[in-house]
């Protein structure tokens, strides 16, 4: 083995994005589900931000969103962790506590 390479089983990923730590994984994910929300539904979003409508304005698409979350992380993951409602707190709702 060269020097300063790892032994067998102790690999460390180079591109931490690569990390097989699930919950890593769920939040990206959580997070690219919501940002697609956002994007998609600007005016949307600043109407429910002005009005306190957001839940109400975007019960369908969270909870479309919310279903491919779930079929990618699993339900009990899903169940389990905050990932999905801070990622809606945080870019949906701009950092504020409505979900």
């Amino acid at each position: 083995m060269p020097s300063g390479a790892a032994p067998t089983g102790a690999r460390t990923p180079i591109n931490p994005f690569l990390a097989n730590d699930p919950h890593a994984k769920a939040k990206r994910l959580a997070r690219a589900l919501v940002s697609d929300l956002v994007t998609y539904f600007p005016h949307k979003r600043q109407d429910g931000l002005r009005d306190g409508t957001l839940k109400q304005l975007f019960k369908d698409e969270i909870q479309k969103s919310y279903e491919e979350y779930v079929t990618q992380v699993g339900r009990e993951f899903a169940e389990t962790t905050p990932h999905f409602q801070e990622a809606l707190n945080d870019l949906l709702a701009g950092g504020q506590k409505v979900f």
